[in-house]
């Protein structure tokens, strides 16, 4: 059997796992989100899939309903005004992204790749990481948004958070999904699971570095965010 026919498999049966096991999760944060905020539930964004199609990821409701029109658009900032109370507590702890489980089953994701981008964001990265992210089945997590975990941290300290992420966070932010594409592998698949719930608990840790070794060096610009081995 093929690598990918195995990833497909192993997709299924870890977003199945990964349903079962926040099942007491499900309970709480549906009937919280259905009376407070705006009284929604669940939110549908495009965003950019394998082949360059697109479809609708699917997460918790966490920021107000017309928040892509208002403020800085796309790009969720430290301390959002358009980002709900119940919905900080959700974007902290990653809870809000739990109903992409369902993007896994029907394969719109995998548990492993870049994260998918909106139609605005992705057109941020140069072409030839945009040719080389489609190429791919976006993820639930991947070594970017294991890398990024502190992205809302790391635009509030920039002069010009906008122009910060498009200039700097965004190309090495591709370089490294890039380098994923280069190393796709089995343990590659398994070595993100860890990983995502390894930084997770210990937020600090320099095992991303370790876990993926031959990441592009970040520019100086972010080098300061990470603990990073010394070499």
């Amino acid at each position: 059997m093929q690598i990918p026919d195995i990833t497909r498999l192993a997709d299924i049966f870890f977003s199945l796992l990964f349903i079962l096991l926040v099942l007491p999760v499900w309970i709480i944060v549906i009937p919280l989100l259905r009376f407070t905020g705006e009284g929604e539930v669940f939110y549908r964004q495009p965003r950019v899939g394998q082949g360059g199609k697109h479809f609708d990821l699917l997460k918790f409701a966490t920021m107000l309903k017309d928040s892509p029109n208002l403020g800085t658009g796309d790009l969720t900032l430290h301390n959002d005004p358009r980002v709900l109370p119940v919905g900080r507590f959700l974007r902290k702890t990653k809870i809000n992204e739990l109903p992409q489980l369902f993007n896994v089953l029907k394969g719109d994701l995998s548990i492993a790749g870049p994260r998918p981008q909106t139609p605005r964001i992705f057109a941020l990265y140069p072409r030839e990481i945009q040719e080389g992210l489609i190429r791919m089945r976006p993820g639930l997590s991947g070594v970017g948004a294991i890398l990024f975990r502190g992205e809302e941290r790391m635009t509030r300290e920039a002069e010009n958070p906008t122009v910060f992420y498009s200039d700097v966070i965004k190309p090495y932010k591709g370089k490294a999904e890039l380098w994923y594409l280069q190393h796709r592998s089995l343990w590659a698949y398994l070595m993100v699971i860890f990983v995502t719930i390894w930084v997770i608990l210990f937020p600090n840790s320099s095992l991303p570095w370790r876990a993926f070794p031959g990441l592009p060096a970040p520019p100086q610009e972010l080098a300061h965010f990470w603990n990073r081995p010394s070499t």
